[in-house]
């Protein structure tokens, strides 16, 4: 009977340690507020009905709707960021426009105009040693890298004659980055062909507001306005800074240079050419592509003028040829970066 009543008794023991246990742990939080062991009525109790659903699903395309509008916002104030850092450089260098007056009357202002003798077989073009001087003191850009088999396109761009369109075209198909030189009036007057310039990766480079012949202007302030104008024009218009120069009809000299360089421009000016500028005396395909082809040389920066329906009729050909004959038509920025 005693051992009945003891084995009893650790039972009822067992039975009320183990309630014990079951309790302490109900009452326990696990984590910050999340109760593990919270009833599931109360759970039920806690989901939403159809009318929350509702008030739900509308407060989550409120907030979808929200995070756009903030995204449109964070797209304004960046654009407004950028017209804000434009604005700024464009009044800096106008400040530093206005304290050049006389600033490079030391500068030799002799009028350089710019040639070559072309060598055949893809020799290297024979430059005059006086002007090429000025351009090397003063990081000019004449000739690219000439241990490699390589090409700079670029195009002059003085007004337009309804073949740009096409030659955007072309080096958008062929992948070839080129630089265009603009003057002011055909930017202003082809926005659509200078937003696609900026859009589709070419260059675009500075020929001055009004295309003069650079030495002639002898004031140093109303020249660095015809460089600077159109610069802050494409910063403000397009958010476009440009690097490069071309000074118009190849025309230069030591102070030009100089004073281009100081108001952060390269000048460039090119190691192969022809006669294609004169909309009225193009010559056809079978010259233009003769000429282009005489003109091939490793570094050649070579000038082809937009105005030309030669050069649009044979781009796409010639560039096809010049990467049979083994050379690759590069960014100017790949050789002055």
């Amino acid at each position: 009977m005693k051992k009945i009543f003891w084995i009893l008794f650790v039972i009822v023991v067992l039975i009320l340690i183990s309630v014990g246990y079951h309790k302490s742990l109900n009452s326990n939080d696990v984590g910050s507020g999340d109760n593990i062991n919270e009833p599931l009525n109360d759970q039920i109790q806690g989901l939403p009905t159809s009318g929350e659903k509702e008030v739900l699903v509308e407060n989550d395309t409120k907030e979808l709707d929200d995070d756009v509008k903030n995204a449109d916002k964070i797209e304004e104030t960046n654009q407004a960021v950028k017209e804000d850092v434009s604005k700024v450089s464009g009044e800096a260098q106008t400040e530093k426009i206005e304290t050049m007056a006389g600033a490079y009357s030391s500068y030799d202002n002799k009028k350089n105009a710019w040639g070559f003798v072309r060598k055949p077989d893809g020799k290297t073009p024979e430059f005059y040693g006086p002007h090429a001087k000025v351009l090397d003191d003063y990081e000019g850009i004449y000739i690219g890298n000439t241990e490699e088999p390589v090409i700079y396109l670029t195009f002059d761009e003085g007004y337009e004659n309804g073949y740009t369109g096409k030659i955007l075209d072309v080096l958008k198909e062929k992948d070839v980055t080129a630089v265009f030189f603009v003057t002011m009036p055909y930017v202003k007057q082809n926005p659509e062909l200078i937003q696609r310039m900026v859009d589709e990766g070419m260059i675009i480079g500075n020929h001055t507001v009004n295309h003069p012949s650079m030495p002639e202007v002898t004031d140093d302030t109303k020249l660095a306005k015809e460089i600077m104008d159109l610069h802050n024009y494409m910063l403000e218009n397009y958010n476009y800074e440009m690097k490069y120069l071309r000074p118009p009809k190849g025309e230069f000299s030591e102070r030009t240079v100089k004073l281009s360089l100081d108001l952060g421009y390269r000048t460039v000016l090119w190691s192969a050419a022809y006669d294609d500028w004169d909309r009225n005396n193009q010559k056809g395909t079978d010259y233009a592509k003769k000429m282009i082809y005489n003109n091939l040389h490793n570094g050649s920066v070579m000038l082809l003028h937009a105005v030309s329906k030669d050069n649009a009729a044979v781009l796409a050909d010639a560039i096809d040829e010049m990467r049979n004959r083994g050379y690759e038509l590069v960014s100017l920025d790949d050789f002055t970066r």
